[in-house]
């Protein structure tokens, strides 16, 4: 009762935020690291006449269930960040009209496109990094993790809010499964057993507990596969290469989508920001802006990216009707067996 009572009152106050916006005005509904410059905007609004507002509401989960909760009547135009993990719970909600943009002929349908409900806009791996400087032994497996030498190591954002750590505990499910003498609650009770940390978010996990970007001491969190060209572009004082690496064992392939949300009075200004989030100006800006994979081929990647991350061969996928049909329980049993 307490977290709808607080999805609520932030959808109340998005709406306070977004009152007054025009027909030349989009209104996009995205989570905190959503990122774009703001040449790109400038330019979109002088091609276009359309201004873009934006509007953030936490981590993915918490967006989606806003959205959710204003079906048919949006507090904005377009929804950004719905991802694999989360797709089916907005389609079956009926949130978004249906679209299919031009701009993403010859390659969107190989990301699925849940009857054109959804645009896929960019994709990555949630993986296991950890600190090389800490670490110079990591674990192999995800079944390495519950060994007493990795005791205390691991960072984990919590998959009741944040989509990673759903992600994660997704891949655990891929791997252990529900039957048998050792299943993914086995697995979990084990890590819990070994001192793993549930925290809030990936943004906690990472720029926080973890030893190699933040104040932490525990040098295994679960991100992307991403993550070390970010550290990279960002280290002050520079650096040639990541001192983090990541764990190919064990990993989720995740997909960004966008939508047109169902009842929004600017249906027309929301797809052409569809359109433009799957042109290359923009999906050359994703890897440096949200470290994640660009969905168009035609989009190159910087070299800061290409020397500092790789794609994991064999990434775990679950299809979104699965994960929609057993999400619930999952996390309840997750609960149940790492919270209390």
């Amino acid at each position: 009762m307490k977290r709808i009572s607080l999805l609520l009152a932030l959808v109340l106050a998005i709406g306070a935020c977004g009152e007054g916006a025009g027909p030349d005005t989009v209104r996009l509904l995205t989570h905190d690291f959503f990122a774009v410059p703001d040449e790109l905007l400038a330019e979109f609004a002088t091609d276009t006449g359309i201004e873009v507002e934006i509007v953030r509401g936490g981590d993915a989960g918490i967006v989606v269930n806003q959205a959710i909760l204003a079906a048919g009547n949006p507090v904005a135009d377009v929804l950004f960040g719905v991802d694999t993990t989360l797709l089916s719970r907005a389609v079956d909600a009926n949130l978004f009209e249906p679209y299919r943009s031009d701009a993403g002929d010859g390659f969107i349908d190989a990301f699925g496109t849940a009857g054109d409900s959804v645009t896929p806009i960019d994709f990555g791996d949630v993986c296991l990094n950890y600190d090389l400087g800490l670490l110079p032994d990591p674990p192999a497996s995800l079944e390495a993790l519950t060994a007493q030498k990795y005791r205390s190591m691991l960072v984990v954002p919590d998959p009741t809010i944040s989509s990673p750590g759903l992600a994660f505990l997704l891949a655990t499910i891929d791997r252990f499964g529900e039957d048998g003498p050792y299943t993914w609650r086995d697995y979990w009770a084990d890590l819990r057993a070994n001192d793993v940390e549930i925290v809030a978010d990936w943004g906690t996990a990472y720029y926080g507990s973890f030893s190699a970007t933040g104040t932490g001491i525990r040098p295994l969190v679960v991100s992307y596969a991403s993550s070390p060209p970010a550290e990279v572009l960002f280290s002050d004082p520079p650096i040639d290469k990541a001192t983090t690496a990541v764990i190919e064992d064990g990993c989720f392939r995740q997909i960004e989508y966008a939508g047109v949300l169902r009842g929004t009075p600017n249906e027309e200004q929301a797809r052409r920001f569809i359109d433009f989030l799957l042109g290359v100006p923009f999906q050359e800006t994703v890897p440096t802006s949200m470290f994640v994979f660009p969905v168009n081929p035609a989009a190159a990647l910087p070299e800061v990216f290409i020397g500092n991350t790789s794609l994991p061969p064999n990434p775990v996928r679950l299809d979104p009707d699965v994960i929609e049909q057993n999400r619930e329980r999952w996390l309840t049993e997750w609960i149940e067996t790492v919270l209390r």
